[in-house]
Protein backbone atom coordinates (compact mmCIF):
# COMPACT_ATOMS: atom_id res chain seq x y z
CA UNK A 1 0.00 0.00 0.00
CA UNK A 2 1.50 3.62 -0.64
CA UNK A 3 0.72 5.07 2.27
CA UNK A 4 2.66 8.64 1.80
CA UNK A 5 1.38 11.11 -0.63
CA UNK A 6 4.40 13.15 -2.29
CA UNK A 7 4.09 17.04 -2.34
CA UNK A 8 3.01 18.91 -5.01
CA UNK A 9 5.40 19.05 -7.49
CA UNK A 10 7.90 22.41 -7.94
CA UNK A 11 9.03 21.06 -11.25
CA UNK A 12 9.57 25.28 -12.19
CA UNK A 13 11.87 25.52 -9.40
CA UNK A 14 13.70 22.32 -9.94
CA UNK A 15 14.46 23.76 -13.62
CA UNK A 16 15.53 26.75 -11.97
CA UNK A 17 18.43 25.30 -9.72
CA UNK A 18 19.02 22.94 -13.17
CA UNK A 19 19.21 26.43 -15.78
CA UNK A 20 21.96 28.25 -12.87
CA UNK A 21 23.85 24.79 -12.51
CA UNK A 22 25.66 25.95 -15.94
CA UNK A 23 29.41 27.07 -16.00
CA UNK A 24 28.61 30.65 -15.94
CA UNK A 25 26.54 30.95 -12.69
CA UNK A 26 28.03 27.79 -10.95
CA UNK A 27 28.96 28.54 -7.10
CA UNK A 28 32.15 28.97 -6.42
CA UNK A 29 33.95 27.67 -2.77
CA UNK A 30 37.56 27.43 -1.52
CA UNK A 31 39.38 24.73 -0.61
CA UNK A 32 38.69 24.93 3.25
CA UNK A 33 34.31 25.67 2.80
CA UNK A 34 34.62 22.82 0.58
CA UNK A 35 36.57 20.05 2.71
CA UNK A 36 34.08 21.00 5.72
CA UNK A 37 31.42 19.80 3.52
CA UNK A 38 32.92 16.51 2.49
CA UNK A 39 32.39 13.03 3.77
CA UNK A 40 35.83 11.78 3.37
CA UNK A 41 35.13 8.08 2.81
CA UNK A 42 36.50 4.95 1.97
CA UNK A 43 34.10 1.60 1.78
CA UNK A 44 35.93 -0.71 -0.62
CA UNK A 45 36.15 -4.38 1.35
CA UNK A 46 39.40 -4.42 0.54
CA UNK A 47 40.02 -1.26 2.44
CA UNK A 48 43.06 -1.86 4.99
CA UNK A 49 43.23 -0.69 8.24
CA UNK A 50 46.87 1.18 7.08
CA UNK A 51 44.61 2.51 4.23
CA UNK A 52 41.42 3.79 6.96
CA UNK A 53 44.63 5.27 9.14
CA UNK A 54 45.68 7.81 6.13
CA UNK A 55 41.99 8.42 4.82
CA UNK A 56 41.93 10.06 8.92
CA UNK A 57 45.26 11.63 8.78
CA UNK A 58 44.04 13.24 5.24
CA UNK A 59 40.30 14.07 6.42
CA UNK A 60 41.90 15.68 9.71
CA UNK A 61 44.68 17.84 7.20
CA UNK A 62 41.58 19.12 4.94
CA UNK A 63 39.32 19.46 7.70
CA UNK A 64 36.17 17.63 6.50
CA UNK A 65 33.30 16.45 7.65
CA UNK A 66 33.30 13.21 8.12
CA UNK A 67 35.17 9.65 7.95
CA UNK A 68 32.84 7.52 6.25
CA UNK A 69 33.56 3.66 6.72
CA UNK A 70 32.52 0.23 6.84
CA UNK A 71 31.05 -0.60 10.44
CA UNK A 72 33.73 -2.71 11.07
CA UNK A 73 36.32 -0.20 10.83
CA UNK A 74 34.18 2.82 12.97
CA UNK A 75 36.11 1.80 16.61
CA UNK A 76 39.91 2.44 14.38
CA UNK A 77 38.33 5.84 12.94
CA UNK A 78 37.07 6.33 16.44
CA UNK A 79 40.04 6.13 17.85
CA UNK A 80 42.42 8.07 15.21
CA UNK A 81 39.85 11.12 15.24
CA UNK A 82 39.55 11.51 18.82
CA UNK A 83 39.80 15.40 19.99
CA UNK A 84 39.19 16.30 16.66
CA UNK A 85 36.03 18.17 14.81
CA UNK A 86 35.50 15.12 12.04
CA UNK A 87 33.06 13.09 12.80
CA UNK A 88 33.01 9.42 12.83
CA UNK A 89 30.29 8.00 9.88
CA UNK A 90 29.25 4.66 8.43
CA UNK A 91 26.86 3.02 6.78
CA UNK A 92 24.25 0.24 7.65
CA UNK A 93 22.12 -2.44 5.43
CA UNK A 94 25.35 -1.18 3.25
CA UNK A 95 25.19 -1.40 -0.13
CA UNK A 96 21.77 -2.95 -1.03
CA UNK A 97 18.81 -2.21 1.90
CA UNK A 98 17.96 -5.71 1.79
CA UNK A 99 18.71 -6.65 5.42
CA UNK A 100 15.39 -6.54 7.33
CA UNK A 101 14.55 -3.39 9.92
CA UNK A 102 15.66 -5.62 12.71
CA UNK A 103 18.93 -6.17 11.60
CA UNK A 104 19.48 -2.45 10.38
CA UNK A 105 18.27 -1.25 14.09
CA UNK A 106 20.70 -3.80 15.27
CA UNK A 107 23.39 -2.35 13.35
CA UNK A 108 22.73 1.19 14.16
CA UNK A 109 22.92 0.83 17.81
CA UNK A 110 26.34 -1.51 17.32
CA UNK A 111 27.49 1.35 15.28
CA UNK A 112 27.01 3.65 17.87
CA UNK A 113 27.96 2.50 20.48
CA UNK A 114 31.59 1.64 18.90
CA UNK A 115 31.88 5.41 17.95
CA UNK A 116 29.43 6.68 15.11
CA UNK A 117 28.44 9.82 14.87
CA UNK A 118 26.48 9.55 11.86
CA UNK A 119 25.09 6.76 10.32
CA UNK A 120 24.13 6.67 6.09
CA UNK A 121 21.26 3.23 5.87
CA UNK A 122 19.59 2.25 3.02
CA UNK A 123 16.73 2.27 1.94
CA UNK A 124 14.85 -1.19 1.02
CA UNK A 125 14.72 -0.45 -2.56
CA UNK A 126 12.55 -3.41 -3.99
CA UNK A 127 9.95 -2.15 -1.15
CA UNK A 128 9.81 1.27 -3.15
CA UNK A 129 9.66 -0.36 -6.02
CA UNK A 130 6.80 -1.95 -5.17
CA UNK A 131 5.15 0.71 -4.34
CA UNK A 132 5.16 -0.11 -0.41
CA UNK A 133 6.37 3.08 1.30
CA UNK A 134 4.52 2.14 4.23
CA UNK A 135 7.64 -0.54 4.45
CA UNK A 136 9.62 1.91 3.11
CA UNK A 137 8.48 4.57 6.35
CA UNK A 138 8.74 1.99 8.80
CA UNK A 139 12.69 0.43 7.99
CA UNK A 140 13.97 4.05 8.29
CA UNK A 141 11.93 4.79 11.38
CA UNK A 142 13.09 1.84 13.08
CA UNK A 143 16.74 3.29 12.45
CA UNK A 144 16.07 6.75 13.69
CA UNK A 145 14.52 5.02 16.91
CA UNK A 146 17.68 2.71 17.05
CA UNK A 147 20.31 5.92 16.60
CA UNK A 148 18.14 7.70 19.01
CA UNK A 149 19.26 11.47 18.18
CA UNK A 150 22.39 10.48 16.32
CA UNK A 151 22.49 11.74 12.68
CA UNK A 152 20.59 9.32 10.14
CA UNK A 153 21.32 10.22 6.25
CA UNK A 154 18.90 8.11 4.49
CA UNK A 155 20.28 6.80 1.05
CA UNK A 156 17.52 6.01 -1.44
CA UNK A 157 19.69 4.79 -4.36
CA UNK A 158 18.07 7.60 -7.04
CA UNK A 159 19.80 5.19 -9.83
CA UNK A 160 16.84 2.79 -9.67
CA UNK A 161 14.38 5.03 -9.42
CA UNK A 162 11.65 7.41 -11.23
CA UNK A 163 11.48 11.22 -10.12
CA UNK A 164 8.28 10.24 -8.36
CA UNK A 165 9.57 7.16 -6.42
CA UNK A 166 12.33 9.51 -5.11
CA UNK A 167 10.37 11.93 -4.04
CA UNK A 168 7.94 8.80 -2.19
CA UNK A 169 11.34 7.84 -0.85
CA UNK A 170 12.23 11.54 0.89
CA UNK A 171 8.97 12.05 1.92
CA UNK A 172 9.27 8.85 3.77
CA UNK A 173 12.70 10.16 5.26
CA UNK A 174 11.18 13.22 6.41
CA UNK A 175 7.89 11.66 7.87
CA UNK A 176 10.26 9.11 9.56
CA UNK A 177 12.50 11.60 11.25
CA UNK A 178 15.97 11.07 9.35
CA UNK A 179 18.47 13.95 9.20
CA UNK A 180 19.31 13.91 5.82
CA UNK A 181 17.84 12.34 2.42
CA UNK A 182 21.44 10.76 0.22
CA UNK A 183 21.39 10.31 -3.46
CA UNK A 184 23.03 6.70 -3.49
CA UNK A 185 25.67 4.51 -2.24
CA UNK A 186 28.20 4.33 -4.69
CA UNK A 187 28.10 0.74 -5.81
CA UNK A 188 24.58 1.51 -7.96
CA UNK A 189 24.07 1.37 -11.61
CA UNK A 190 24.47 5.32 -11.20
CA UNK A 191 25.50 8.04 -8.57
CA UNK A 192 24.49 11.44 -7.56
CA UNK A 193 23.18 13.92 -10.54
CA UNK A 194 22.16 17.55 -10.33
CA UNK A 195 18.78 16.75 -11.17
CA UNK A 196 18.36 14.61 -8.30
CA UNK A 197 19.79 16.57 -6.14
CA UNK A 198 17.49 19.18 -6.85
CA UNK A 199 14.55 17.39 -6.79
CA UNK A 200 15.18 16.11 -3.45
CA UNK A 201 15.73 19.66 -2.31
CA UNK A 202 12.66 20.38 -3.46
CA UNK A 203 10.83 17.79 -1.64
CA UNK A 204 12.21 18.17 1.84
CA UNK A 205 12.67 21.61 1.49
CA UNK A 206 14.67 23.16 5.00
CA UNK A 207 13.36 20.58 6.39
CA UNK A 208 16.09 17.93 5.74
CA UNK A 209 19.68 18.07 4.70
CA UNK A 210 20.83 16.41 0.99
CA UNK A 211 23.88 14.41 0.45
CA UNK A 212 25.00 14.26 -2.95
CA UNK A 213 27.27 11.05 -3.10
CA UNK A 214 28.48 8.47 -6.09
CA UNK A 215 30.54 9.58 -8.93
CA UNK A 216 31.56 12.86 -7.85
CA UNK A 217 35.72 12.96 -8.93
CA UNK A 218 36.57 16.51 -9.55
CA UNK A 219 35.88 20.23 -8.56
CA UNK A 220 33.54 21.10 -11.59
CA UNK A 221 31.17 17.95 -10.34
CA UNK A 222 31.25 18.95 -6.79
CA UNK A 223 30.25 22.51 -6.94
CA UNK A 224 27.61 21.03 -9.55
CA UNK A 225 26.35 19.53 -6.47
CA UNK A 226 26.63 22.73 -3.95
CA UNK A 227 24.71 24.93 -6.84
CA UNK A 228 22.30 22.09 -6.87
CA UNK A 229 21.33 22.74 -2.70
CA UNK A 230 23.71 19.90 -1.73
CA UNK A 231 24.67 20.36 2.00
CA UNK A 232 27.05 17.61 2.14
CA UNK A 233 28.86 15.38 -0.36
CA UNK A 234 30.20 11.98 0.13
CA UNK A 235 33.69 11.65 -1.88
CA UNK A 236 36.46 9.17 -1.80
CA UNK A 237 38.09 11.91 -4.72
CA UNK A 238 38.35 14.74 -1.84
CA UNK A 239 41.68 15.22 -2.31
CA UNK A 240 41.92 15.40 -6.37
CA UNK A 241 37.99 17.48 -6.12
CA UNK A 242 39.81 19.85 -3.96
CA UNK A 243 42.70 20.47 -6.00
CA UNK A 244 40.51 22.66 -8.24
CA UNK A 245 39.41 24.99 -5.60
CA UNK A 246 41.40 28.24 -4.67
CA UNK A 247 43.28 28.13 -1.25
Amino acid sequence: MNSICCNCYRISDIAKVEIMNNKETRRTMNKKELAAMMDHTLLKAVATPDQIRQVCKEAKEIGAASVCVNPCNVKLVSEELKETSVKVCTVIGFPLGANTSEVKAFETKDAIQNGAEEVDMVVNVGALLAGDTDTVYQDIKKVVEAANKTTVKVIIETCYLSDEQKRQACEAALKAGADFVKTSTGFGTGGATAHDVALMRDTVGTQMSVKASGGIHNYEEAMAMVTASADRLGVSASLAILEGAED
